[in-house]
């Protein structure tokens, strides 16, 4: 097993990667907590296959333990699911001393965040992220959210888990489309920050696709890396931070505009990497080369990088609904080049518009 740190003062907590990490959570939350009650939220799919797995390690700790199932997909990312699991908490009794673990990927993780963040002011929660999207991005940093109809992730708190606990072994019954989504995650860390990250996957590809482990600890344990040192600077997003979000502008009013049904996250934060690598160069702010490279890993990767055929005018819309746009002015992440970024505060409409009627 691999373990990094967050290092956030009193909120710091420790991030656990490797193969069977499931039976050792109870264990390990016992040595940061000892709850009233231990309530599991996770899909019905992952906890038939994984259930007998975590639930001994709860159990061996002597913990009063309930599930709750919550169906798959982003359309549960919602004000309405967060108060079913509400009412299940306080039918169950649980109080502040009660600790929620998210047991599932990023939409799992940021329901039970958010439900974490909000009952009785706050208890303490658990990430168990099993996509490699919420292993290497969602499930570290404290970002907690539901959905809106006209906007992702409007309604939300900064609240940092007690423990991140990553079992890899989880990523071997992925649909092959999910692991493909996490990969735009991680390209993503590339691009902002580590230019050999970059081009370790342009390099391992195939082996990262055949799920070679040793290419999957390096390219999770980088990522979280990556984002610990991020989040440490600035844990709640005032500017800096702001530089994890690369391809999410356009990719949140995709999925939006969509009806978070047709693209899975990762796939519309794929395309939207591509559009703003594409406006960077448009901007004068990279060469071209920097665009292609990027389009070209993506595909590799088996993910999409054109945009669906939506209204220039609604994507613009809803880009005004995006969480870092202030004083109604649009805010993108741009490339200069591979692990160099730079956020521009004000983009035009007139520049996004060419954007969306032009391709490399």
């Amino acid at each position: 097993m691999q373990r990094l740190n967050i290092d956030l003062g009193e909120r710091s907590y420790e991030i656990i990667l490797g193969s069977d990490v499931l039976t050792k959570v109870g264990e390990s939350l016992s040595k940061v907590l000892q709850p009233s009650r231990v309530v599991l939220v996770t899909h019905p799919v992952l906890f038939q296959l994984y259930g007998d797995k975590i639930l001994p390690g709860f159990k061996d700790q002597g913990w009063a333990l309930d599930v709750i199932e919550v169906p798959e997909g982003e359309t549960s990312k919602t004000l309405k699911q967060a108060e079913i699991i509400y009412d299940r908490l306080l039918d169950l009794k649980c109080d502040r001393k009660s600790v929620l673990i998210a047991f599932g990927g990023g939409v799992i993780g940021d329901l039970v965040g958010f439900v974490a963040a909000t009952f009785q002011r706050g208890i303490p929660f658990v990430q168990v992220p099993t996509t490699l999207l919420s292993q290497v991005d969602s499930s570290v940093g404290g970002k907690t959210a539901v959905n809106h109809p006209k906007g992702k992730n409007i309604i939300g708190a900064f609240y940092q888990p007690r423990l991140v606990a990553a079992d890899l072994d989880t990523l071997q019954s992925l649909p092959k489309e999910e692991f493909r989504a996490g990969l735009a995650e991680v390209i993503k860390y590339g691009v902002i920050y580590d230019a050999t990250l970059f081009d370790y996957l342009e390099q391992n590809t195939e082996k990262i696709m055949r799920l070679e482990k040793e290419c999957l600890m390096h390219i999770i344990k980088t990522s979280c890396s990556i984002k610990a040192e991020v989040v440490e600077k600035d844990e709640r997003e005032s500017h800096y931070r702001m530089i994890l979000n690369f391809g999410h502008t356009l990719g949140h009013a995709i999925e939006a505009l969509t009806g978070y049904s047709k693209f899975i996250h990762g796939e519309a934060v794929a395309i939207g990497m591509v559009y703003a690598a594409k406006l960077s160069h448009q901007l004068g702010k990279c060469p071209q080369e920097i665009p292609e490279r990027i389009m070209e890993l993506v595909k590799k990767c088996g993910l999409p990088v054109d945009l669906p055929d939506l209204d220039p005018q609604l994507i613009i819309e809803s880009l005004y609904h995006d969480k870092k746009t202030i004083n109604n002015k649009i805010k993108f992440i741009l490339v200069k080049g591979i692990g160099k970024i730079e956020i521009i505060n004000d983009i035009s409409e007139g520049d996004i518009r060419k954007l969306l009627q032009k391709t490399i």
